[in-house]
């Protein structure tokens, strides 16, 4: 789905290629009209509201749910309940036959298919309205980066996008395919010339054998920005390095930019860099198929600016409230910092109060920037410590950091303990050096985890959790087991915490 946070560049490189002069004063114009937009964030999320409410109110759900009557968000509030994709699918079911005036006017212009998970792939829709708006917020980042950095270099070169296969099938009369091979094919003709890898290459189903062929189609190639996952871009580099020799910067003498999202980069941040050879300036995004939620607007300030004006309207529960009968909802003016929150949208793509699975945190509010926090589904609460993503990847990496030591990939999952023994956090980590002394760097994670989170704290200081242990993995373990799953490359990635054992049983033939 990171192709369609790039996929702007085009439409404007092919202009900057011949007239980078302009390239400048555009970029400051656009990040003035993104910095006027954030100001009036507020005021836009309600009347937005309204206007999405007006628009679908005389198709199927508008009608059940008395879109004419509602005025606020209030309103809206007790008339829609909050979904997840399995309450929502019989809505999508009916779309999919191709009846019109379920969710939106009309009959969606796509369906972008994600992975599911109790109900398989998930097929949400993008309309005529929503479609432009990932194009647009793409713009904005990039421009947004342009404006404060003064790099436009990068637009008269190749760029390279690691994403999904832009094959497109149907279901019924409406073209499905992943996000960002939907997004590739609104790459005007003219401009192809810039995108790599070419499309024959793009559409290869397997990983590995697709990376080789974007190994050889780019590695002699003036690559200047590099985008995808960043699991997924390591492997390239890998491949890149094995292919040459050389670093990635070497091969690369006019690479200045990576832009990234999907997961968190931090994991992987110190070995792309050291990958890379020196250092280069990185964008961070929150594409999602629902619609493009947030994107890094200063390297400055920390945080995504919140999308705010894009077809989005958004709410936020408290991530502990999630699964009560009856959350509070928060509309955009009523957050604080410091608080997790799930993300709730609405949109003119025909979501309705729909939990997209994500939770964030409010950095600030003004303007309003969040970083995304974790997984609904992706945390550990099996003995009541309620531990999130952020929580355990700054504990892993705290340490790792302070004894320099890079980290490839890792999982958590909880052990419960037999009648001799204590239950415990089983964390299967694959490291690119071993520490010297494994038990001693686990125990000042544990340390970390418990300065963290009050919950662990709790449960560790009354012996009812006994402290972490790490299991090292094999060189490519997660590789290996991906490609087990069939989920090797594209936007796939490994749940960083589980509630039960699934994963963890199945890491455990990847142990050293």
């Amino acid at each position: 789905m990171l192709l369609c946070t790039l996929i702007c560049i085009f439409v404007y490189s092919y202009h900057m290629a011949f007239k980078s002069f302009i390239a400048k004063p555009l970029a400051h114009f656009v990040a003035k009209s993104v910095i006027k937009t954030a100001q009036n964030a507020t005021i836009d999320q309600q009347n937005l509201l309204l206007r999405l409410c007006q628009k679908a109110r005389n198709t199927r759900f508008g009608q059940y749910h008395h879109f004419s009557s509602i005025h606020n968000h209030s309103d809206f509030a007790k008339a829609v309940p909050i979904r997840d994709y399995e309450q929502f699918k019989p809505y999508i079911e009916d779309a999919k036959q191709g009846l019109k005036d379920i969710l939106w006017p009309g009959i969606p212009l796509y369906f972008a298919k994600t992975s599911g998970t109790t109900s398989g792939a998930k097929y949400i829709p993008i309309t005529t309205e929503s479609m432009p708006h990932h194009i647009t917020a793409a713009r904005n980042a990039l421009f947004c980066y342009i404006a404060r950095s003064n790099n436009h270099r990068f637009v008269d070169g190749n760029m390279i996008f690691l994403s999904g296969s832009p094959e497109l099938e149907k279901t019924g009369t409406i073209l499905t395919g992943r996000l960002s091979g939907i997004v590739n094919h609104h790459v005007p003709q003219y401009l192809r010339q810039n995108q790599l890898p070419t499309y024959n290459t793009n559409c290869i189903d397997d990983w590995e054998t697709k990376l080789d062929a974007i190994v050889e189609e780019t590695v002699h190639r003036d690559m200047r920005l590099i985008s995808g996952i960043p699991p997924w871009m390591q492997m390239y580099f890998d491949r890149l390095n094995e292919k040459s020799g050389k670093k990635v910067g070497e091969l690369f003498p006019n690479l200045s930019l990576i832009v990234h999202g999907g997961v968190n980069i931090e994991p992987y941040k110190a070995k792309l860099i050291e990958s890379i050879g020196r250092p280069v300036d990185m964008i961070e995004t929150f594409p999602a198929s629902e619609g493009f939620i947030a994107y890094q607007d200063s390297r400055e300030q920390e945080g995504l600016l919140l999308n705010t004006h894009a077809g989005l309207f958004f709410e936020f529960v408290p991530a502990d409230e999630i699964f009560n009968e009856k959350p509070t909802r928060l509309a955009l003016h009523e957050v604080k910092t410091g608080v997790n929150y799930a993300l709730i949208i609405s949109s003119n793509a025909g979501l309705w109060a729909y939990n997209i699975g994500d939770t964030i945190r409010f950095v600030s509010t003004e303007p309003y920037r969040i970083v995304v926090s974790g997984r609904i589904k992706h945390f550990i609460s099996a003995f009541g410590e309620h531990v999130i993503g952020e929580e355990v990847e700054h504990a892993l990496l705290s340490i790792a950091n302070k004894y320099h030591i890079a980290i490839t990939e890792f999982t958590v999952a909880p052990m419960i303990g037999d009648s001799e023994g204590m239950s415990y956090h089983e964390w299967f980590v694959e490291f690119e050096t071993l520490p010297s002394h494994l038990s001693d760097f686990a125990m000042q994670v544990d340390e970390a985890l418990r300065s963290k989170n009050i919950y662990y704290e709790d449960l560790r200081k009354g012996s009812i959790l006994a402290p972490l242990r790490i299991r090292p993995l094999r060189k490519n373990a997660f590789i290996n087991y991906m490609k087990s799953k069939g989920k090797l490359g594209g936007q796939n990635k490994v749940a960083r915490l589980s509630n039960d054992r699934t994963i963890a049983e199945e890491l455990k033939y990847y142990t050293e």
